[in-house]
């Protein structure tokens, strides 16, 4: 039985929401819903880059949400715990597509009409030039670098979120910006961000 809450939610903080939503409050899952659905959105659509899976995906995290109310500790924020849910998710996806992509002689006999990378590269502006850069990275350290800067979060919740210890993460970032800033340079980018 849900219970029914009198106010919108709007001013009601995520951990007072998930302590609604324990208790099968709808409303509170469409507060968090809606508070958050567009973040986790832009998060998943960086890691996967598939619009459609995204969205399936951002709303298998918030069903999981819903399903797991009850194990939530808040250990966490309410944004580490939802973020980290959809990193495993993201992870899952890219493991099950490289499983099921075609074969190596299938793909290499395929042939790539579209401008190089590098060509691609020098078309679009700097912010076009950055997402190529990051896409280049290893799954690990596009997460650090996404994490980081797009969502702005700690060191502390990193660790949290990709569920290593905090040294790790500092090593990811250490490498991720120094392997970006090499694809960048080799792609022929200046440092000269605006």
């Amino acid at each position: 039985m849900a219970v029914q809450s009198s106010h919108d939610g709007s001013g009601d903080r995520d951990i007072d929401l998930m302590d609604r939503l324990k208790n099968g409050d709808e409303r509170a899952m469409q507060v968090l819903y809606a508070r958050h659905y567009q973040r986790l959105y832009r998060f998943i659509i960086r890691q996967i880059r598939d619009e459609t899976m995204a969205e399936d995906i951002v709303n298998e995290v918030f069903l999981d949400c819903w399903r797991s109310a009850g194990k939530f500790e808040g250990r966490s924020s309410v944004t580490t715990w939802l973020t980290a849910i959809s990193y495993n998710k993201s992870v899952s996806y890219l493991r099950k597509k490289r499983e099921s992509q075609l074969g190596e002689g299938q793909a290499e006999a395929m042939v790539d009409e579209s401008d190089s990378p590098q060509t691609e590269l020098m078309k679009g502006d700097k912010g076009e030039q950055l997402r190529y850069g990051i896409s280049q990275l290893s799954e690990a350290h596009a997460a650090v670098i996404d994490l980081a800067y797009y969502h702005e979060m700690s060191v502390s919740e990193i660790a949290e979120v990709l569920d290593v210890p905090a040294n790790t993460v500092k090593t990811r970032l250490f490498h991720a910006r120094k392997n970006l800033h090499e694809i960048l340079c080799e792609a022929g980018v200046d440092r000269g961000w605006p």
